[in-house]
């Protein structure tokens, strides 16, 4: 077996795996584990004085032993087929393209039927109170959460790959798992969870704006990306307004505003200009733009792998 062979052979397996089943929900999955330690940590720390600096050091830690336990256990098992199964299978896992497709579509399917139903399903993939979103608002959670995890779920895991392969792959998602539970500037988490979000801001700072470029060269629109510099910045995320920017300008459409997460009202700047309603043939070029920017990112990391 070549060597080229054997470094993009779990690249391609895991995505297509990905593709076609997506998050294997009836089998274990890492990120449940990953949530379970940080629950445990986060609950044994996260009170009396230094909160910021035990939550620092809880993500950190926490970080490198999931690094470095993937990447000891590789040189301890020198055999080329169990690396190739372990990084096909580590690739299926922290891949989320399928699924968050999937779960958009059913947002839009669901408010076709009724609001309450919308809402409903949109709580499965946002942080913010739903109960009391109006349809245009449901639509328009769903596309963000569509584009911010596309950098998330499908950009920034195969960036993390290239550059270290599976135990860098598998770090970053700690990484954005921890920013997910802890990473909020709520009270209970401002200063426990601070690193944990300064951390997910370093690690996705490049793979943000590359899934931006991506999405509007998967546009055909290269004149956006005067938009999306413009537009991103806005965000009160570092990163996350670049692909809600990417996308709001290929849909012509407006994100951002007001939200409430865990009972506090944030003030998100817009990203657009234009408040137009939002349709389910949006949803079918978001989700046509996602697909063909993973692709272009698939075929960039496997240039990479193979000759870098």
């Amino acid at each position: 077996m070549t060597s080229a062979l054997i470094l993009i052979l779990p690249l391609l397996l895991g995505w297509l795996l990905d593709f076609i089943f997506g998050d294997p929900s009836r089998l274990p999955h890492p990120i449940v584990w990953f949530g379970k330690m940080i629950s445990w940590g986060e609950h044994r720390l996260n009170h009396g004085a230094h909160r910021m600096a035990k939550g620092a050091v809880m993500a950190v830690c926490f970080i490198l032993l999931v690094f470095f336990l993937l990447w000891g256990f590789k040189r301890l098992v020198p055999n080329v087929i169990l690396w190739l199964i372990l990084d096909t299978i580590i690739i299926f896992y922290c891949l989320a393209g399928t699924t968050l497709i999937r779960e958009v579509r059913e947002v839009f399917l669901a408010l076709d039927r009724s609001l309450d139903e919308g809402r409903q399903q949109v709580a499965r993939i946002v942080g913010r109170d739903t109960s009391q979103l109006s349809a245009q608002e449901v639509r328009t959670a769903a596309l963000e959460t569509l584009a911010e995890n596309l950098s998330d779920g499908v950009i920034a895991p195969l960036f993390w790959f290239a550059l270290l392969g599976s135990p860098g792959m598998l770090a970053y998602k700690m990484v954005n798992t921890l920013d997910s539970m802890i990473g909020y500037r709520t009270e209970r988490y401002k200063d426990f969870g601070c690193w944990a979000a300064h951390i997910d801001d370093v690690a996705n700072y490049i793979p943000a704006r590359l899934t931006a470029l991506l999405m509007v060269i998967a546009s055909g629109k290269l004149s956006l990306l005067k938009f999306v510099w413009k537009n991103g910045r806005r965000h009160a995320s570092p990163n996350s307004g670049y692909p809600e920017a990417a996308l709001a300008g290929i849909l012509n459409c407006r994100f951002g505003g007001p939200h409430i997460y865990f009972g506090e009202l944030f003030d998100k700047p817009y990203i657009g200009e234009n408040d137009r309603e939002l349709t389910t043939q949006d949803m079918h070029t978001a989700v046509r733009i996602n697909r063909t920017a993973e692709l272009l990112m698939l075929a960039l990391t496997s240039v990479v792998v193979i000759f870098i």
